[in-house]
């Protein structure tokens, strides 16, 4: 068994035994169109690639050095190890961050409540690997599974009572949904989201960047639109990514205007059947609080609504830093600590 580079001619084979659109060769393709620089490593057996491992090298201004990032991932092995830290000497890596697709707890989801813990993974220490638990994680720890299998009626009776009434309501008030996987479709999703932004006061990524995005996504039939209207207005869009047989939610957008109507669950169930209608066997939602979530938290209002789909909730392994520069990279999350306090800071003002 080997480690090797990735070849252009072997992107297909590639792609086949890759389990995330995060780690397509086409999610490479367009992260190197925002300045990062995309190196894809093969686990070949007897000639034959049987994993996949794609790092994106993003560098650091004014500095000749870079960062690496390996997301959504099978689980590291001493000699992918081995060949990362080759990797990053050859990239000038400070560290490579690796946040594998790895689900080490699940709780079980009954009608909007995580009430019974399903199953708990052998605990596996990538810190024998030499791996470090990160300062500071990409994605969040926890997200919510939902197993798209069963039928519409068993998905429906396992939702929250009040999720089923606001689908149902949106349904009655008259708000429709469609897929507009277009251009237009893609620039109402984007003005949308820059309103919900702004209203929010979040911090994401610029029109430009899901241009982009969607040059290369699209094509490839990964990213979907989704769009929820009330007569002539949009009240919701969402962008979906499709993979194999896994439906992920990775961003939404609302308006502020009629959010009586419940647009939101609306959008919400038909992404679900979208996600059967594509064969789809599992939809990934995206993010999440834990088993124990705090109401105060800022996130718990989308944790919430996500709860009462009945999706199970889930945990990942967590994120870990293959540190090749320590004095770097102590400096390096000074200043990006820093650099975040200082945007909070400018959100909180008027």
């Amino acid at each position: 068994m080997i480690v090797r580079r990735v070849l252009e001619e072997e992107r297909e084979i590639y792609n086949q035994v890759v389990d995330h659109p995060l780690q397509s060769w086409q999610w490479g393709e367009f992260k190197e169109k925002t300045g990062m620089r995309a190196v894809r490593l093969g686990l070949f057996e007897k000639g034959k690639i049987a994993a996949g491992f794609q790092i994106l090298f993003r560098p650091i201004p004014k500095l000749a050095y870079s960062v690496g990032h390996l997301l959504k991932s099978p689980l590291p092995s001493e000699q992918l190890i081995a060949a990362l830290r080759e990797l990053a000497e050859e990239e000038k890596a400070i560290f490579i961050k690796l946040e594998p697709d790895y689900v080490i707890r699940r709780w079980r989801n009954i009608k909007g409540k995580p009430e019974e813990e399903l199953f708990q993974e052998e605990k596996i220490d990538l810190g024998k690997l030499g791996l470090s638990q990160a300062k500071k994680a990409l994605f969040d720890p926890y997200s919510f599974i939902l197993d798209l299998t069963k039928s519409e009626d068993e998905l429906l009776s396992n939702m929250h009572h009040k999720t089923r009434y606001n689908i149902r309501l949106a349904q009655k008030k008259g708000v429709v949904v469609e897929e507009k996987s277009d251009q237009e479709g893609l620039e109402i999703f984007v003005n949308l989201l820059q309103e919900t932004l702004k209203r929010q006061k979040f911090y994401l990524h610029s029109p430009d960047y899901f241009r982009k995005m969607w040059q290369i996504l699209a094509p490839a039939r990964i990213a979907h639109i989704l769009l929820a209207r009330y007569k002539e207005k949009v009240l919701n869009a969402w962008m979906l990514f499709v993979w194999k047989d896994r439906l992920f939610y990775p961003y939404g957008a609302s308006s502020s205007e009629l959010r009586n109507l419940m647009a939101s669950n609306l959008i919400c169930w038909e992404a679900i059947r979208f996600g059967k209608k594509m064969g789809c066997k599992t939809f990934d939602l995206w993010g999440g609080l834990g088993p124990k979530a705090d109401p105060a938290h800022p996130w718990y209002g989308f944790h919430r609504f996500k709860l009462g789909y009945g999706a199970d909730l889930v945990e990942y392994i967590g994120s870990w830093d293959l540190v090749t520069n320590p004095w770097l990279y102590q400096a390096v999350h000074f200043a990006d600590s820093l650099r975040w306090k200082l945007l909070r800071l400018r959100r909180r003002l008027p």
